[in-house]
């Protein structure tokens, strides 16, 4: 296969803008803890299903049935830890409410009560 100079030059071009819009992606999801509140953690499918010792259609089936909130960015499914603390606390047995409460401790209980 041949490529001539102009097709080479403006299939370069179009190469570097890919990569820098792929580069500004990289960086917003760097800086997430400047978007988020501190206490605001996230968890993915793969740390959620790790931690709740379940498969990902099991997660799937809770989000359809909205018991389980969550939030999309593409095509990537994202939890808030607070969310997820609500959910075990009304959907889980009690021991699986304490190991993801040690896995992510509130902030709450830093603090005295007034």
């Amino acid at each position: 296969m041949y490529i001539n100079n102009e097709d080479f030059e403006k299939w370069m071009q179009k190469l570097s803008k890919k990569l820098s819009e792929i580069g500004q992606d990289l960086k917003s999801l760097i800086n997430t803890k400047e978007v988020f509140d501190p206490d605001e953690k996230l968890l993915d499918n793969q740390d959620l299903a790790f931690l709740l010792k379940v498969s990902y259609r099991t997660l799937q089936r809770y989000r359809s049935s909205k018991k389980l909130p969550f939030f999309m960015i593409g095509h990537k499914t994202y939890y808030r830890v607070n969310d997820v603390r609500s959910f075990v606390r009304e959907h889980m047995d009690f021991q699986t409410y304490q190991e993801f409460d040690k896995e992510h401790p509130t902030d709450d209980k830093d603090k005295e009560p007034e």
